[in-house]
């Protein structure tokens, strides 16, 4: 029984050859192969691999090291080599890929540095290199910091941004306590609750003076005022007696009644 496989050092294309054709300019010609095996027929496929957009061979058992040949097709979009068992180091030339929009190498077996030529692609909008052996500084840029921490986890020789974990010589990282925040807030917004309670009570103080003054300085100057006012003040006394006295006067009787 022949077994089928897949072999990644032939299903990648060969260096393409940039000729040049005079009074034309430049003539790319792909000599680009790719070899498969599969049921036991050899298939060979060559000419057009550098116009690939999608490479997806996730979740399969190959093995062996990432061919550098995979940085030479230069129209790829997606590269999707996750749940292998790829060893090596990633491609040092992977940023020539510069409209790369997937990347996902996870739960491979790469190890080494991650290469400062993938910062470059500003296209990459999805990226996974977890769970990997890769180590050394993460490369700054302005796409692989954006990325969550997840997609570098289970590699335990990273360090620097994103993740928490500082590179040798840099400030270690200490991440702030909950209870100094807390604390911190709890001071932050007494402090604030304090000011607005003080501004209140300035502004009760102010109206109030301002009334005392407006209505009780007028009845001092003006006599008429001040006669008129206490003569109010006298007939609401007795009114309010009179009505209280009656309302009292119904609720005994009420009561005598039950």
């Amino acid at each position: 029984m022949v077994e089928d496989y897949y072999d990644p050092k032939t299903i990648f294309p060969s260096i393409p050859v940039v000729t040049t054709t005079p009074g034309v300019g430049f003539d790319d010609s792909y000599i680009n192969t790719a070899s498969i095996i599969w049921k036991g027929t050899h298939y060979e496929y060559d000419k057009n691999l550098g116009l690939l957009r999608i490479i997806d061979l996730s979740n399969n058992k190959l093995n062996g090291e990432i061919p550098i040949e995979v940085s030479y097709l230069s129209q790829l979009r997606q590269l999707n080599l996750s749940c292998n068992n790829f060893s090596g180091a990633i491609p040092r030339n992977i940023g020539n890929l510069n409209k790369l929009e997937l990347l996902d190498l996870s739960r491979n077996k790469v190890f080494g540095e991650i290469p400062t030529s993938l910062a470059e692609i500003s296209s990459l909008n999805y990226l996974d290199l977890s769970n990997n052996r890769l180590s050394g500084r993460i490369p700054t840029g302005t796409q692989l910091q954006t990325f969550d921490p997840s997609r570098y986890t289970m590699n335990f020789g990273l360090c620097g941004p994103p993740i928490s974990r500082s590179c040798p010589g840099d400030e270690p990282y200490v991440p702030q306590s909950p209870a100094n925040d807390s604390d911190q807030g709890a001071h932050d917004e007494d402090g604030g609750e304090w000011i607005n309670l003080l501004w209140f009570y300035i502004g009760i103080g102010i109206g109030f003076t301002i009334g005392f003054c407006g209505v009780f300085g007028s009845l001092v100057i003006n006599t008429s005022w001040r006669h008129a006012y206490f003569r109010f003040m006298h007939y609401l006394s007795d009114w309010l007696y009179v009505m209280i006295n009656v309302k009292w006067a119904l609720l005994w009787r009420k009561h005598s009644w039950h």
